[in-house]
């Protein structure tokens, strides 16, 4: 059903990324018996939930640089290296528990040009400013939030890719003074179901003047005082 779905998205996997994909999987339920990663590891969930799921954002061609926020296990990024080999990818995470697994996964799977940094988000835009052609993350943060902790590390044309739950577009609204602050505009918003029909929202920002050097601020000041 996995790869039936992804090739009605005209994403077709080689042996080898099935074979990584499959490796990925497993390897996140043994390791998640130790360490707390995700409360999903049943192999099919694990395949909709997180891989679907990460590759909903495959249809746009995506190249150069991309930084995964508060990856956690690997969602979306990993994913999206296996998928797209050629893309450089830098896991951002702040959990060192988590780190180790990442690295862990990296070197089973055999994947280059991706990196894992111990960082917080808004700490790692304060010494990358404008310097990443598309940053995104799964972070259960409310958007306003999101946007100012991720927006700076996004070059100027490059893209904040948000993926939401069903209430994305009302989010968007929320969120909407935020995301111009920001030096972002809405491109296109796109709403889109989970093999098991779990609804999701994509929405790419993208970045047409540099964020003010103000922003982000102290994370603890962003979290009371959303922009």
């Amino acid at each position: 059903m996995f790869q039936k779905a992804l090739q009605e998205r005209n994403i077709v996997l080689t042996d080898e990324m099935c074979e990584q994909l499959d490796l990925y999987a497993r390897y996140l339920k043994e390791y998640n018996e130790k360490v707390n990663l995700t409360a999903i590891t049943d192999y099919e969930d694990v395949l909709d939930k997180h891989f679907y799921d990460s590759l909903l954002l495959y249809d746009r061609k995506l190249e150069g640089s991309l930084v995964d926020v508060g990856t956690g296990a690997g969602f979306p990024g990993v994913v999206l290296k296996i998928v797209i080999p050629g893309l450089k990818v830098i896991l951002l995470e702040p959990i060192g528990k988590r780190c180790a697994f990442l690295r862990s996964l990296i070197e089973k799977l055999g994947l280059k040009d991706i990196e894992v940094i111990q960082e917080r988000g808004e700490d790692h835009s304060l010494n990358h400013r404008e310097s990443y052609d598309y940053v995104t993350a799964r972070a259960v943060s409310n958007l306003n939030s999101l946007i100012e902790v991720c927006g700076a590390m996004v070059r100027k044309e490059g893209y904040f890719i948000c993926l939401r739950g069903k209430d994305g577009l009302e989010e968007l609204k929320t969120a909407s003074k935020a995301i111009e602050k920001m030096g972002f505009l809405i491109e296109s918003t796109k709403e889109e179901k989970l093999m098991n029909g779990d609804a999701r929202v994509i929405s790419y920002l993208k970045k047409v003047k540099e964020t003010p050097l103000k922003y982000p601020r102290k994370y603890n000041i962003i979290k009371k005082n959303p922009l």
